[in-house]
């Protein structure tokens, strides 16, 4: 059934404006696995996107978020987070229904999220300004404020999960955020405006405004009033909405494209690293920023290692069906576009050995009678042996396709790690403790993984060194990302002592300090 968003309740709430809608331009949400309309979405015109923005800055400097009390912030956090985990299974579906993913991986992602917002909301009540050390008679506290209004992009691959990992520090430092979804997949994000209004955030805290990236995007990033401008996004995108942030003079934060290398050593235990790698590489049909895309493999574990990890990419394959059926192992990239571009880097490479996969699934599933041929769907791919200098090395494919190559010594599988543009996550996989330590230490990447991928928690610094983005999700480093420090001095001396030694321009002419 299709539902245009003037259909979906609390429109009133989605954008916090009567400015009137377009509907000349409006676009389709499909569903990747089938080709079905999900929604019709009418995006927000250009008035009404310079409203959203202007009502964001008036409840800003209302006061009624920016400065509520940090116990007040906090628990409507909780209760956000509470209702969240209420509409978990609900979520999962309405993510797996504009994404394509399997329904078993958004029950499992989307059931952490709430820990995200009940992690800020318990910073709000433990984190503490300080007092600056000072000469003479001076009091000089700091306390962190607000930045004002905040806008964030947030992509199609983790719509909800990169959206609350945003949300969380921005709304626990008083600002007023304006998210700008995937048009892809801006679904699940509506249904959280919702939620957060029942949680009791006030009108114009937090707006999100569905629109395409060229306009509505654009428009919102731009806007003399939005202080910060966060995103999520390839690393072309974030070079262009950087430069028009920094002409604005505003705060930037960029998480942007990856390439992780997964480097297994001759000591790995054998079974793990396969499961792990394979976890890496093919989670979210390789749709992640930190998917092992390039899997580095020391000689002497390599002919067995390959024989096991091609098996378990087999036995992936046979049991890909419907994404909303529970045992389904992995799901569609995100649109026809996608997929095709996918397989023209395949198909152009210039190097290398595809050993499996390399094509569209189509027919009917083994698993559960599913027609594959109706969607999205990209066979695990897993290609031998690429020169670094091939396109499919050094650029992001953004699905199931990873490359292998053999190294010999510590030094050169450090080499080949690092032979990348990106530097966003990594992966290494060995029984030895201290090569662990020392090998994460030369590699070149914001997060890496000894012996596991893809985790996170809320207090765990998350961004890119390289052309992977700037700055860092998660943790205080976040929240304080969000806000700005403002020092105040306090003169404590007695009136007597002022009169003394603060007259500069007195007619006697006793030394006097200057800052």
């Amino acid at each position: 059934m299709i539902r245009r968003l003037s259909t979906w309740p609390r429109l009133a709430q989605y954008y916090r404006t009567t400015a009137p809608q377009s509907t000349e331009h409006s676009f389709f949400v499909r569903n990747p696995a089938t080709g079905e309309i999900v929604s019709s979405i009418d995006p927000p015109t250009t008035e009404a996107v310079d409203e959203a923005v202007k009502f964001a800055h008036r409840v800003y400097e209302s006061g009624i978020w920016s400065k509520a009390s940090p116990l007040s912030r906090s628990n409507v956090l909780s209760k956000l987070a509470q209702l969240l985990e209420e509409r978990v299974s609900d979520m999962a579906r309405i993510e797996t229904l504009q994404t394509g993913r399997a329904i078993r991986e958004m029950n499992a992602q989307l059931g952490r999220l709430p820990e995200w917002l009940r992690y800020f909301a318990a910073l709000l009540r433990t984190h503490q300004g300080f007092i600056a050390p000072t000469q003479g008679r001076l009091l000089n506290y700091v306390n962190r404020v607000p930045l004002g209004v905040v806008a964030q992009i947030t992509p199609f691959n983790h719509p909800l999960l990169i959206a609350v990992k945003k949300l969380a520090p921005a709304l626990a430092a008083g600002n007023s955020v304006l998210v700008k979804p995937s048009e892809l997949a801006p679904l699940s994000l509506l249904e959280l405006s919702g939620l957060a209004s029942a949680a009791g955030l006030p009108d114009g805290v937090f707006t999100v405004l569905p629109g395409r990236g060229p306009s509505t995007g654009t428009q919102l990033v731009s806007h003399p009033l939005v202080r910060k401008v966060d995103i999520t996004a390839g690393t072309q995108t974030g070079r262009s909405i950087g430069a028009m942030v920094g002409s604005n003079l505003a705060a930037f934060t960029a998480e942007l494209g990856g390439k992780a290398p997964v480097v297994v050593f001759n000591d790995a235990d054998l079974v793990s690293a396969v499961n792990g790698v394979a976890f890496a590489s093919f989670i979210a049909s390789g749709q992640t920023c930190v998917s092992g895309t390039r899997i580095i493999i020391q000689d002497k574990i390599y002919d067995n290692f390959m024989k096991t990890f091609l098996e378990k990419v087999q036995s992936i394959a046979r049991r890909i069906g419907n994404p909303l059926n529970p045992v389904s192992s992995m799901g569609t990239v995100i649109s026809e576009y996608h997929l095709g571009r996918i397989h023209q880097m395949v198909s152009n490479r210039s190097s290398g050995k595809v050993l499996i996969g390399g094509h569209r699934m189509s027919g009917v599933s083994p698993l559960d009678n599913f027609d594959l041929s109706r969607g999205c769907f990209y066979h695990p791919t897993v290609i031998e042996d690429v020169d670094v200098k091939d396109e499919i090395w050094e650029e992001e494919i953004f699905g199931p396709v990873v490359t292998v190559k053999k190294f010999g010594d510590e030094a050169e599988g450090i080499a080949l790690a690092n032979m990348c543009k990106y530097g966003l996550g990594a992966g290494i996989w060995t029984t030895n403790l201290s090569r662990a330590h020392r090998v994460a230490d030369s590699i070149q990447a914001g997060v890496v993984w000894i012996n596991t991928h893809h985790r996170n928690d809320p207090s765990s610094p998350w961004g890119g060194m390289k052309e992977s983005g700037i700055g860092r999700e998660n943790g205080i480093e976040a929240l304080e990302a969000y806000s700005q420090s403002k020092s105040i001095i306090v003169n404590t001396g007695t009136a007597e002592e002022s009169r003394m030694q603060d007259d500069w321009f007195s007619e006697i002419g006793d030394e006097r300090r200057y800052g």
